[in-house]
């Protein structure tokens, strides 16, 4: 039975997915490059270790969910790294999107020390890891699922399990995909309607019940309404995912243009400095007239 946990990536995604394990009575054990922006999480009871070395031989699971590929690859293979230091037996769940043939590498040498590797990526942005209603990904071994589905059902609502290892980051890719058209035709579309003199809140008012009703519509319209920029889910990283959607496009000929272009209008969102704002911002790069 899994009691204590490891969690790794205790940023805007992060902090509330282990706030949440520990609410749903998880032992929580937590390791960080900056201590100090986690000290509420050291001061509401999770378990602070000064290595992830340390943290990775103390728990039945360990989650991670950082930043890009190679931080995905530092933590997991690195020689202070999970995969080196965790006991055999251990669960370890990586949650970063990022790339399935790294999923994959990860998977065969978690097993050959005797560990339970899963990728389990997530979409629901800051909302969902708040609520607890993230849509979950799972990739790996069927019966390592079920052992771990407690743990996933405290972070989320819509937990799927999609078939051997990188499956689950396979998913989240084609996510990403859907995700790009969606926001920049909510982004476009609002960028009609201000062209045109339509008031944001009045069309937003007019369609948000409609058939162009969705999340990205939902969720982000408000936020373009009132200028808010803040990130729910940064440009820089919906770069990286694109990006890996794309390399991997690339290996089955894949010609998806769509999602091409929406890259392409995102990276010169980051060459203007805008990485780091939230994904709403694509609006910026349509009302430049780029």
């Amino acid at each position: 039975m899994i009691k204590k946990v490891g969690f790794v990536g205790l940023g805007i995604m992060g902090k509330p997915m282990a706030q949440n394990l520990q609410k749903a009575g998880f032992e929580l054990h937590i390791w960080a490059r900056h201590p100090e922006e986690v000290a509420d999480l050291v001061a509401a009871g999770m378990t602070w270790h000064d290595t992830l070395a340390d943290l990775a031989a103390s728990v039945d699971a360990q989650i991670t969910i950082v930043g890009f590929p190679p931080d995905v690859e530092e933590v997991y293979l690195g020689s202070d790294g999970i995969v080196e230091n965790a006991r055999p037996g251990t669960y370890v769940i990586d949650m970063t999107t990022s790339s399935p043939t790294l999923a994959q590498t990860i998977e065969a040498k978690a097993a050959e020390r005797g560990l339970h590797a899963l990728d389990a990526p997530v979409t629901g942005g800051d909302t969902g890891a708040k609520a607890g209603t993230l849509s979950i990904m799972v990739g790996g071994s069927e019966d390592d699922f079920e052992t771990c589905l407690p743990l996933f059902r405290a972070m989320g609502t819509n937990v799927s399990y999609m078939g051997g290892p990188g499956l689950g980051q396979h998913t989240k890719m084609a996510n990403q995909i859907m995700i790009a058209g969606a926001m920049a035709g909510v982004c476009e579309g609002l960028s009609y309607a201000k062209a045109k003199g339509i008031a944001l809140q009045r069309i937003f008012d007019a369609v948000k019940e409609g058939s162009a009703a969705g999340t990205q519509l939902s969720g982000y319209a408000p936020r373009i309404i009132k200028d808010d920029w803040a990130p729910g889910f940064k440009i820089e990283h919906f770069v990286k995912d694109l990006r890996i959607a794309r390399s991997e496009s690339e290996t089955e000929h894949l010609d998806l243009d769509m999602m091409r272009q929406v890259l392409a209008n995102y990276e010169n969102l980051i060459l203007r400095g805008l990485g780091a704002n939230g994904t709403q911002a694509l609006i910026k790069f349509y009302e430049s007239g780029d």
